[in-house]
């Protein structure tokens, strides 16, 4: 078959390294999956011409029924749809934007949810099909580059360099957009860091809200211990996280983040905010530490800074988990079993 994929693709986001590992899943099997970045088309017609182009596409994929789902509603061809978080946790909020999902889900071959958690807000918030939404988490597999110099990345951030391997980096991985809330913590940690100065955040992601970016570029510019650090590569970013005290999450809305999952498989330690995405992959103090106000995330910081045990405790079964529900072969023949569905 030859399948269209349509996703939210700015570089270096969850969502790009999402699609492409599930292009690879369906392309493994065989079939020909071209991958487009929904924000190339303005209308279901667009797509509609693209799929008829010849030799003509068999059916389409899309992540988020919202930003790419609707440019599938009319297209000659099955597709199924991928829920991204966002548009179950915050466009359903919007009624044109919950109609237009509703449709797409209609129409729909299958919808994929990451979580349970998802596919029951799914189905309370949409009309939809219960039989229709599966649940596959996803498949995670982290790969460390050894050309990584972790004194060269922090200095680049602008961190002092003295005393490195005393300090405790506290790494908030996020693309700057106003749903990761990349300011959350700022005040608090600063306050922190001036009683301790080898507490330290660094903030970690591609600037894609640039009206977001410049305010955290002004805060992070007059703000002791908040350091903002370029966008890496994969392999880059994983060797950063493997060397950092603990990766942080402090967004508004999750569907699955792919950083929490990230660092339990490299054995880190996650600091995440309480939310419903995040409490679907995070046990309080068994696979990470969930915080409900800056305040109480320093706390929980202090309380892992600490107690060994409980860091080592949730390194353990972060690994553990990570190994039971986010398999990379489970992910790949789920995706493969249902592509079969839009023959």
């Amino acid at each position: 078959m030859k399948l269209l994929f349509l996703a939210c693709l700015s570089p270096r986001t969850g969502n790009h390294t999402t699609a492409e590992r599930i292009r690879s899943h369906i392309e493994s099997a065989g079939h020909t999956c071209e991958l487009r970045d929904a924000a190339e088309f303005q209308s279901p017609a667009e797509v509609t011409n693209l799929i008829c182009q010849y030799p003509p596409f068999d059916g389409a994929l899309a992540i988020h029924l919202y930003r790419a789902g609707r440019l599938l509603l009319g297209i000659p061809v099955p597709f199924g749809v991928i829920f991204g978080g966002t548009d179950i946790n915050e466009d359903v909020k919007v009624e044109h934007k919950r109609v237009v999902m509703e449709q797409v889900l209609l129409k729909a071959r299958f919808a994929v949810a990451f979580t349970d958690k998802l596919k029951e807000e799914a189905e309370l918030n949409l009309q939809s099909q219960r039989s229709k939404i599966f649940v596959q988490p996803q498949g995670i597999q982290t790969e460390v580059t050894d050309k990584f110099c972790w004194t060269e990345f922090l200095r680049n951030s602008g961190v002092s360099i003295k005393l490195v391997d005393e300090l405790r980096v506290f790494l908030l991985v996020c693309g700057l957009r106003r749903v990761k809330d990349p300011l959350y913590l700022t005040e608090v940690f600063s306050e922190w860091h001036c009683k301790n100065p080898l507490n330290v955040l660094v903030i970690i992601g591609p600037k894609i809200d640039p009206v977001l970016t410049a305010e955290v570029e002004a805060v992070v510019e007059r703000t002791e211990g908040i350091f903002l650090a370029q966008e890496r590569s994969q392999q880059e970013l994983h060797a950063a996280m493997k060397r950092c005290f603990a990766v942080v999450n402090s967004s508004i809305s999750e569907g699955m983040s792919a950083a929490i999952l990230e660092a339990m498989d490299l054995g880190v330690p996650v600091l995440a905010r309480d939310i419903p995405g995040n409490a679907a992959v995070v046990q309080h103090e068994v696979t990470g530490l969930l915080y409900s106000s800056p305040q109480e995330f320093v706390h929980q910081s202090q309380t892992l800074l600490s107690d060994h045990e409980l860091r080592e405790r949730v390194v353990r079964n972060g690994k553990v988990y990570m190994e039971e529900h986010h398999s990379l072969t489970r992910e790949r023949e789920t995706y493969q079993q249902l592509v079969d569905a839009l023959h």
